[in-house]
C-alpha cells in the first residue's frame, strides 16, 4: 500500500505540473478583453494567409516573374516607410480600439474588390500592385496600435506571455491558412481565397466590438506631431539595447523573411509544384514558427532571452542556406520548419524585449518604429531578393541571403554582447 500511495502521490503531482505549464503557457487568456482578441484574430489571420498565399501565386500565374513577386511585396511596403512612424502617433493620440476597427473595415473591403475583379476575369497584375499599395497604407496605422493594444488588454505581468501568444495565433493561422488557401486555389480558383479573407475580418472587427474597459486617457496638452516623433525615436536611439534589437529584426525581414516572396516560383521552378505546393511550403514555416512561439509560451518571463533570440539568428540563415541546395519536397518542408522557428524566435523576443523596456507613454511610438522596420524591409528585401532572382537564379539568390544573414549574427554576437545578457 505504501508504495501504492507514493504512485499516486507522483501522479496528482506530475498532473498538476502539467496543469501549471499550461496556466504558464496561456496566462493572458484568464483576461476576458484578450481572450475576444485572440479569438477574434486567429479567424482573421487564417483569412489573411489564405489571401497572401493565393495572391503570390496568381501572381505568378500572371506574370512568371519572380522581380514582379518583389514589386508587389515592394508596393504594399512603400506606405510602411512613408506612414507607419506616424501612425504610432496616432496611436498614442486616439483609442487604439476605434482605430483598429477602422483598420480592419478598410481591409476587408480591399480583400473583397480583389475577389470581385478576381470572379469577373478583371484582375491584372497592376491591380494587384494597386490593392497591395492601400493595404499597406491601412496596416501603416493597424500594426502600430496592434502592438500597443496589447498592453491594454492584460496586466504587465502577463505582457510577454501575450505577445508570445499573438506569435502563437499568427503562425497558428500561417500553419493552416497556405495549406488551405492551396486546396482551394487549386479546386476553386483564388477568387474564393479572397472572398473567405474578406469574411475572416467579420471574426476580429465583433470581437474589438464586444471588449467593455476603459481606454487609456488622452492627453490634453500634446506636443506637435514632430515633435512626438522625435521623442519616440530619440528613445530608440539612445537606448543601446533597443537600438540593436531594431538593427537584428531589421537584417532577419531584409535577408530571411524576405525569401518568402520566392516560394511561388520555387515552388514551380525548382520543386517542380503547383499552387497546392506553394501552400504547403508556406504552411510549413508557419508550423515552425507555431513552435517556437509555444516553447516561448510555455517559459514565460525568463532570464537568457538574448541568447535565444541570437540561437535564432543562426539558426534561420544556416537553415536557409541548406534548403537552397535540396530538391525533394519533403526535405524541403522540414527545413522551412527549422527557418520559422528561428525567425519567430527573433521576432517573438525582440518584441517582448522592446515593449518591457519602453514606458507606456511612448508605447505607440516605440512600436510604431518597429512596424515601420518589420514592414519596411521586409519589402525591401522582397524587392531585392526578386531583383536578384531574375539575374541569378533562385538558389543562388537564397544562398546568397543567407551567408549575408549568417555574417550579420556573427558580428551582433562579438560587438553587441549586451543583447546576450538580457
Amino acid at each position: 500500500m505504501p508504495h501504492l500511495d507514493h504512485e499516486i502521490t507522483q501522479q496528482h503531482a506530475l498532473q498538476a505540473g502539467n496543469m501549471s505549464r499550461s496556466r504558464k503557457t496561456f496566462a493572458a487568456l484568464r483576461h476576458p478583453n484578450y481572450r475576444l482578441w485572440f479569438q477574434g484574430q486567429i479567424v482573421s489571420l487564417f483569412g489573411t494567409w489564405m489571401q497572401t498565399t493565393a495572391q503570390g501565386f496568381l501572381v505568378y500565374e500572371l506574370t512568371h516573374s519572380a522581380a514582379y513577386l518583389g514589386y508587389v511585396g515592394f508596393a504594399s511596403g512603400i506606405p510602411a516607410w512613408v506612414l507607419t512612424l506616424y501612425g504610432g502617433v496616432v496611436a498614442d493620440r486616439v483609442p487604439r480600439r476605434t482605430l483598429l476597427i477602422v483598420t480592419q473595415i478598410s481591409m476587408m473591403i480591399f480583400a473583397f474588390i480583389l475577389a470581385a475583379m478576381t470572379f469577373l476575369n478583371l484582375v491584372q497584375p497592376w491591380h494587384i500592385l494597386v490593392l497591395s499599395f492601400l493595404l499597406g497604407t491601412a496596416n501603416a496605422f493597424d500594426a502600430p496600435a496592434r502592438q500597443a493594444f496589447v498592453s491594454e488588454m492584460v496586466d504587465k505581468e502577463d505582457l510577454t506571455n501575450a505577445i508570445a501568444l499573438n506569435a502563437t495565433m499568427f503562425n497558428s493561422a500561417l500553419a493552416a491558412g497556405p495549406a488551405v488557401a492551396g486546396i482551394t486555389y487549386a479546386a476553386f480558383g483564388p477568387g474564393w481565397c479572397f472572398t473567405i479573407n474578406g469574411i475572416s475580418f467579420i471574426a476580429v472587427i465583433v470581437a474589438l466590438r464586444m471588449m467593455k474597459f476603459d481606454p487609456l486617457k488622452v492627453q490634453l496638452n500634446r506636443e506637435s506631431v514632430i515633435r512626438e516623433l522625435k521623442e519616440g525615436l530619440r528613445h530608440v536611439i539612445n537606448h543601446q539595447i533597443i537600438r540593436i534589437l531594431f538593427i537584428v529584426i531589421a537584417i532577419n525581414q531584409l535577408l530571411v523573411f524576405s525569401m518568402s516572396t520566392l516560394l511561388p516560383a520555387w515552388s514551380v521552378s525548382v520543386l517542380g509544384g503547383d499552387a497546392t505546393t506553394n501552400g504547403f511550403l508556406y504552411s510549413a514555416r508557419g508550423v515552425g514558427s507555431l513552435i517556437g512561439a509555444l516553447a516561448i509560451a510555455s517559459l514565460g518571463n525568463f532570464a537568457y532571452r538574448g541568447k535565444l533570440l541570437m540561437f535564432g539568428a543562426f539558426l534561420s540563415s544556416i537553415l536557409l542556406i541548406v534548403f537552397a541546395l535540396f530538391r525533394w519536397l519533403p526535405i524541403s518542408l522540414l527545413l522551412l520548419i527549422g527557418i520559422g522557428i528561428g525567425t519567430i524566435l527573433i521576432m517573438n523576443l525582440a518584441n517582448a524585449m522592446i515593449q518591457t523596456m519602453t514606458p507606456e507613454r511612448l508605447r505607440g511610438r516605440v512600436m510604431g518604429t518597429y512596424t515601420w522596420i518589420f514592414f519596411g524591409f521586409m519589402p525591401l528585401g522582397a524587392l531585392w531578393t526578386g531583383w536578384m532572382a531574375d539575374r541569378m537564379g533562385l538558389s543562388q539568390t537564397v544562398i546568397m541571403n543567407g551567408i549575408l544573414a549568417l555574417v550579420s549574427a556573427v558580428l551582433v554576437w562579438f560587438y553587441f554582447p549586451k543583447l546576450r545578457e538580457q
